[in-house]
């Protein structure tokens, strides 16, 4: 699992959480999915009163409260969307496209260097951006940790990388979206909601992109290995703050009860 959440009420009235957010490496401060997953967890055990069309939940997290509304049809859970504000850091300084390529196993004039470029987005976490001409491109690349060691990579302080291309199989969708880094497996492809709000920030910094009220659909995994999409929408002011307003649906696997000692 990409990460485990722990969701308990708080003393507020309604319906306000407090959530606590783990990786395998050590507790997190946020991830788009894992709000979308928890709502939608919490309206279908019946936690969550789907009394009207939309339902807010607010939850409280290390990096602020998240407001999120709940869409359901006769009583049951569609759609999660959540509204974050974030102060994104944008970064020209990147690896040259040869150590791009070296450590991400994928060649260096599928690099998109004309309507993109690579670069580093924090807005908290840091990523390091890659566009990529082709679907393929993406799918195929496998992560080399010794040529990332020995580029100028880990000097960014990234460590994780988003590639990212604007073509995908699917005519649902606008981008497809893939994670790779030195603490991900060679054969995972783990959700990418935690990028979405660098996505979109490294979008905003191109000056071919006007300004205005955007909407994407931003896809990741594929058809047989959990394929999964996430609705952004983003107000492109050119200030130092983006709001943006991420949304998806979720899909129960599984479900089991712990039970923990009284101590």
């Amino acid at each position: 699992l990409s990460e485990t959440v722990f969701l308990s009420k708080t003393g507020k009235s309604g319906n306000t959480f407090q959530m606590k957010l783990f990786s395998p490496l050590g507790e997190i401060d946020f991830a788009s999915h894992a709000i979308i997953a928890a709502a939608f967890v919490l309206a279908a055990n019946g936690r969550l009163v789907l009394n009207n069309t939309y339902t807010p939940v607010i939850f409280q997290l290390n990096s602020g409260e998240v407001q999120a509304n709940v869409t359901s049809t006769d009583g049951k859970p569609d759609f999660v969307q959540f509204t974050r504000t974030v102060s994104p850091v944008v970064d020209y300084f990147a690896p040259s496209e040869a150590e791009l390529a070296s450590f991400l196993g994928i060649d260096a004039a599928y690099i998109d260097n004309k309507k993109y470029a690579t670069r580093l987005v924090s807005c908290g976490v840091p990523y390091l951006i890659v566009p990529t001409f082709y679907y393929e491109t993406l799918r195929e690349a496998k992560f080399d940790f010794a040529a990332w060691s020995q580029s100028i990579a880990p000097q960014t302080a990234a460590q994780e990388f988003l590639l990212v291309s604007p073509k995908t199989p699917a005519q649902d969708t606008d981008f497809a979206v893939r994670l790779l880094g030195p603490n991900i497996g060679a054969h995972e492809d783990p959700p990418v909601g935690s990028a979405i709000p660098a996505l979109a920030a490294y979008l905003c910094s191109f000056d071919h992109l006007q300004k205005g009220t955007y909407t994407f659909a931003v896809e990741r995994g594929t058809e047989d290995m959990r394929r999964s999409i996430l609705n952004l929408e983003m107000d492109h002011k050119g200030e130092d703050t983006l709001t943006l307003r991420v949304g998806g649906e979720a899909v129960k696997v599984s479900e089991g009860t712990m039970f923990i000692p009284e101590v």
